[in-house]
């Protein structure tokens, strides 16, 4: 039975309603029974095959179940839209319609591939290594990339689909012929947002920081805990969390402990008196790192490194897999150090020094005018 015979079935039978509530009955009952199909397809599949499947498939299927809804209801418009009365402006409008939800989905379907293509690709390195450098790198540049993928295939999507109607096609032109000024303004305030997405293309390539890295920024010490499309989330030691935009890694300085390893040295200050035995607190800061298990037996040393009006300045170098584990060897050291100071030389403290003259009384002036010779 072809279209045009199914038409002239359904006038009879419907013939005492109108044929926009014919039309508007025939989209609901076509578009009830796709959701339906769907529901059992993705029922079986999920319950009787999924199970055989590699869990990248799996995972896939599950992320995608909203395209593949979008997808049947698609599919239901396509074949009711010729079967249900409708006037020739009502069905061009329909077509229209039709072509910007394929166009809607084919871009949903691109963003879930890349989507997936970049998890796969990240899942081949593993982060809870102690050398994590090329897994940081891997997942800082694909996560990166992807966000700035999204949201151009989102903005080339969205303009693809208004496209096809000529009312915003027209108002797009005569936009972009008569409003130079507007647009110029609207250049303008899109400016930081193109800046953030372009430092985030040129972060991903060049990469001065990767998820991870332990960085110094505006005075506050955190990690890099998130990398998204237009900024960066710092990871701050007393659990805040510090946003920066991308752009202002490529435009100002920062310091980045982990850039080139994770890896890194501590350092420990120490303040004593002049009469410290250097050489026996050296001696024994050797030995408290080889107890520690935070040291990684690389290296580990004691130097005077400045000696001030009153006392010496020692600093204690040890190296540590990274930073977290470095911050505890230099608390371990320091405490341990100035508890060895104490019970050993409690002398070797910093102390002030002062010297005392003791003066005669002064003599009284009666006494001096009675031993004067009469």
């Amino acid at each position: 039975m072809d279209m045009v015979t199914l038409k002239s079935v359904l006038k009879p039978l419907f013939g005492w309603m109108p044929d926009w509530l014919v039309a508007v009955c025939g989209f609901a009952v076509i578009l009830f029974l796709a959701l339906v199909l769907q529901d059992v397809l993705v029922r079986v599949i999920g319950r009787w095959l999924l199970p055989r499947l590699a869990p990248l498939v799996q995972s896939t299927f599950l992320r995608a179940r909203g395209v593949i809804r979008f997808a049947f209801l698609l599919l239901a418009l396509a074949i009711a839209l010729p079967l249900v009365p409708m006037g020739p402006h009502t069905q061009e409008t329909g077509h229209r319609i039709l072509v910007a939800a394929l166009i809607v989905l084919i871009g949903w379907i691109a963003i879930l591939a890349v989507n997936v293509g970049a998890e796969r690709y990240v899942s081949r390195f593993r982060m809870d290594v102690a050398d994590n450098l090329l897994a940081r790198k891997a997942q800082t540049q694909i996560r990166v990339l992807r966000h700035a993928t999204n949201v151009l295939l989102a903005i080339l999507t969205a303009a693809c689909a208004l496209m096809t109607f000529d009312t915003v096609r027209q108002f797009g032109v005569s936009l972009f012929a008569s409003a130079g000024i507007a647009g110029i303004a609207v250049g303008f305030a899109a400016r930081p947002v193109l800046s953030n997405l372009i430092a985030g293309v040129q972060l991903a390539l060049t990469q001065p920081i990767r998820l991870g890295d332990v960085v110094v920024i505006e005075g506050e010490w955190g990690k890099v805990e998130e990398l998204t499309a237009t900024y960066v989330v710092i990871a701050i030691w007393d659990w805040r969390r510090l946003i920066v935009p991308l752009s202002y890694f490529m435009e100002k300085p920062f310091a980045n402990w982990t850039r080139s390893s994770s890896a890194i040295i501590g350092s420990v200050f120490l303040y004593v008196d002049y009469t410290v035995p250097v050489e026996k607190v050296r001696r024994k800061a050797i030995e408290f790192a080889h107890q520690s298990k935070s040291w990684d037996r690389q290296v580990i040393n004691l130097q005077v490194t400045d000696a001030k009006e009153r006392t010496l300045e020692l600093r204690v170098l040890a190296t540590a897999a990274d930073s977290g584990t470095a911050w505890n060897l230099r608390c371990e050291l320091r405490e341990k150090l100035i508890g060895y100071i104490q019970s050993e030389f409690p002398d070797a403290l910093p102390r002030y020094r002062g010297e005392f003259e003791a003066q005669a009384p002064p003599v009284a002036a009666h006494k001096r005018g009675a031993d004067l010779p009469a």
